[in-house]
């Protein structure tokens, strides 16, 4: 980066929990992160760990220690991941033992990242960067998920059995009141109306209608006459 270009933009900090048993490294973690901005939540093991996540407003982002009292940080991915929710909390896995069969194990069983133990400042800071930019994506897209749900709930509002008056051709809603069809049409979807005439009542209405209106300007032409 040059000096004329601009600073990379910064996601705004989120609340942390932090499940470590081992009390020094705990309280690094914590320093660390209250000192980056975020909001921390401290548990000394996975029952606690478990019990934060499970709140109402839980913190976005999970640092888990792979082996604690009570349950483990992969138990924990795992039971996350089995709740299906669309905006999971960003787990970050800390462990001692870096073989590749228990990374591997630990991304299998739901964890989004890991680091090594002793941590490591920068570099957490760094996973903690993109942990809040997933964040930010898995939310924009939960909420998209939302408005396609309710923009198909409209739509197969349409696609149902629909009562409509074999003379005025209005529909009865949901709550027994009969409305006109464009005005249901309107209110159930994003569609609006313009008005026209198709072929076959061009035939059967405006061209009579026309006719006559020829024929009274004839008959007031020769009425005129002397």
């Amino acid at each position: 980066m040059t000096a004329a270009d601009p600073a990379p933009t910064l996601p705004a900090p989120l609340p942390v929990l932090i499940a470590e048993d081992e009390p020094g490294s705990r309280r690094l973690l914590e320093a660390a992160l209250r000192r980056w901005g975020h909001d921390v939540v401290v548990t000394a093991d996975g029952d606690e760990a478990w019990a934060a996540l499970q709140r109402l407003g839980a913190p976005s982002i999970a640092i888990l220690d792979w082996m604690m009292p009570g349950v483990d940080g992969v138990e924990i991915c795992r039971r996350l991941a089995a709740q299906d929710s669309p905006t999971p909390p960003y787990v970050i896995l800390l462990t001692a033992n870096t073989r590749q069969a228990d990374v591997v194990a630990g991304l299998e069983a739901g964890a989004d990242d890991y680091m090594g133990k002793p941590f490591d400042h920068d570099e957490l800071r760094a996973r903690l960067i993109v942990a809040m930019r997933v964040v930010a994506l898995r939310r924009k897209l939960a909420e998209r998920v939302r408005e396609l749900e309710a923009a198909v709930a409209r739509v197969q509002q349409l696609h149902g059995l629909l009562p409509i008056c074999s003379y005025c051709k209005n529909i009865r809603n949901d709550r027994n009141y009969w409305q006109r069809v464009e005005d249901y049409v309107s209110a159930h979807s994003a569609a609006q109306f313009s008005h026209s005439v198709c072929p076959e009542c061009y035939e059967r209405f405006v061209v009579p209608e026309l006719r006559q209106m020829r024929a009274a300007r004839s008959d007031r032409a020769g009425g005129s006459r002397p």
